[in-house]
C-alpha cells in the first residue's frame, strides 16, 4: 500500500484540510477511501480532501503522513500528477476548452446509443468505416435496444446513460462516437456523474444532431474540446470528402480554415474571433434554463437543423434572443438547414432574426444532416472573417485536438 497524506494545512470553509493520495494508482485511493468513510465528492483531480478531524484516524488506517511536497513529488514521480489546467473540470464561458489528445491506429472507439433507435445495417456500415481508419470498435451493450414504451428512444433512459458512462470512464478508450441522433440525448444526462466523469482522462466526443446536448453538457461540466461531425450511422452514408475531413480532424487535426471547401453567403461583413460553440437549433433552444446550456458569450455560434419550417426556426430563435443566450455573440455561422421548407425562406428568416445583432454573419455552411457535412470542433477558438465584397473564412487558432 502507498497512501500518503499531508498535515492539515489548507484553509477552507472554517476549517483545516488536507490531501490524501496514492503514488500507485487512483483505484488504490478510491478503495482505501471508501474503506475509511471518505466520501467519493471529496476527490478533486489526484487527491482526496480530507477535514482536519480525520487526519489522525487516515494516520491509524495506514496512511502516511509526508510534506505537502513530499506529496506532490511521489504523486508527478508515478505520473499520477492531474494538474488543474489539464484535467476535466468547468471552465468558464466564452474561454477555450481543453483539447483531449488526438487519435492514433490502434486506439480504442466506443459507440453509444445516447438518443434514438439505432439501424443495425448502418451501425454495422459505420463501425466499418471506422475500422478501416484504424480503430479498434467497441459496441456498447444496449446500443441496439429499442423502449418498449417509448419506441423513439433506444432503450431505457438507464440504459443509455449506463453506456454512455462506461464508455466515458474506461481509460482504454480514447473517443466515445454516437450511433445516431433522432432524440433522446437530454433524457439521459441527469442520470450521469459528471463528478466521476471528471475523473477520466480526456477523450474525444464525437456527433451532431441531438448530441448537441451532449456537447453542450461537456463542454459545460468537463471543459473539453468536441467533435460536431458524423455518428456512426451518418458516416455509413457520408460521401468522401466528407467522411475524409472527420478522420483528418480526428487523427491528423490543424489549424484550418473550416470554409476552405465549402461556399458560404455573406450576410454581415466584419472580423471577429470568439470560440466555437452551438450545434442543432432545435436542442440549443430545448437546454435554455438548465445548468448544462452554453450560451453563446464570447462565441461565434454553429446553428443547424433539419424538418423544420420557417416559423417553427424562427420561433427557435427568437426563443434563444429572448432569453439571453445571444447576448455577447461575436459571430454567426448558419450551417444546412435540412428538408425546412424553401431555402430562400429559411434564409430570410435567419437573416431577418439574426443581422440585426451586428456581428459577422454567414449562410449555407455545409454543416449539419448532409451527406457532406464538414466537421467543426466545438470549443476551439476561431477566427471569422466575412468580406463585403464577398468570400468569407474560418480560421481555427490551434488545431482542435493535441
Amino acid at each position: 500500500m502507498a497512501i500518503w497524506i499531508d498535515p492539515p494545512a489548507w484553509a477552507a470553509h472554517g476549517r483545516l484540510w488536507s490531501h490524501l493520495a496514492s503514488d500507485l494508482s487512483y483505484a488504490e485511493l478510491h478503495a482505501f477511501a471508501a474503506a475509511h468513510g471518505i466520501p467519493r465528492r471529496g476527490f478533486e483531480r489526484d487527491h482526496y480532501d480530507v477535514p482536519q478531524e480525520s487526519y489522525e484516524r487516515l494516520l491509524a488506517a495506514g496512511a502516511v503522513s509526508v510534506s505537502s511536497r513530499e506529496l506532490v513529488r511521489r504523486l508527478s514521480d508515478a505520473g499520477l500528477r492531474r494538474r488543474k489546467a489539464d484535467a476535466p473540470s468547468r471552465r468558464s464561458v466564452g474561454n477555450a476548452l481543453l483539447r483531449p489528445p488526438r487519435l492514433h491506429v490502434g486506439d480504442l472507439v466506443a459507440i453509444p446509443a445516447p438518443s434514438g433507435p439505432v439501424p443495425a445495417a448502418g451501425l454495422e456500415e459505420g463501425v466499418a468505416i471506422l475500422e478501416g481508419w484504424g480503430l479498434r470498435v467497441r459496441v456498447q451493450p444496449h446500443v441496439l435496444d429499442r423502449a418498449e414504451l417509448l419506441g423513439y428512444l433506444a432503450g431505457v433512459d438507464a440504459d443509455r446513460a449506463a453506456d454512455f458512462a462506461a464508455a466515458w470512464l474506461d481509460d482504454d478508450v480514447a473517443a466515445v462516437v454516437a450511433a445516431r441522433g433522432g432524440y433522446g440525448a437530454q433524457r439521459m444526462i441527469d442520470l450521469l456523474d459528471w463528478r466521476r466523469l471528471a475523473e477520466a482522462p480526456p477523450k474525444i466526443l464525437v456527433g451532431f444532431s441531438d448530441v448537441t446536448a451532449l456537447h453542450q453538457a461537456v463542454a459545460s461540466r468537463l471543459g473539453l474540446v468536441t467533435l460536431h461531425a458524423h455518428v456512426a450511422t451518418s458516416l455509413a452514408t457520408a460521401d468522401a470528402d466528407s467522411a475524409e475531413m472527420m478522420r483528418g480532424m480526428l487523427f491528423e487535426p490543424e489549424a484550418i480554415d473550416l470554409f476552405r471547401a465549402s461556399r458560404v453567403a455573406a450576410v454581415v461583413p466584419g472580423s471577429t474571433t470568439g470560440v466555437l460553440v452551438g450545434g442543432n437549433l432545435t436542442v440549443l433552444s430545448a437546454e435554455v434554463g438548465t445548468s448544462f446550456a452554453r450560451p453563446a458569450r464570447g462565441g461565434i455560434v454553429l446553428l443547424e437543423d433539419v424538418d423544420e419550417s420557417p416559423y417553427r426556426i424562427d420561433r427557435l430563435v427568437t426563443q434563444l434572443l429572448r432569453s439571453g443566450w445571444f447576448d455577447g455573440v461575436r459571430g454567426i455561422v448558419a450551417g444546412a438547414f435540412t428538408r425546412c421548407g424553401e431555402p430562400g425562406s429559411v434564409e430570410l428568416t435567419l437573416r431577418e432574426r439574426l443581422a440585426r445583432l451586428g456581428v459577422p454573419f454567414v449562410t449555407g455552411f455545409d454543416a449539419g444532416h448532409t451527406r457532406t457535412s464538414r466537421s467543426v470542433p466545438l470549443g476551439v477558438r476561431a477566427t471569422l472573417e466575412v468580406r463585403s465584397a464577398g468570400g468569407a473564412s474560418l480560421r481555427l487558432a490551434v488545431p482542435p485536438f493535441s
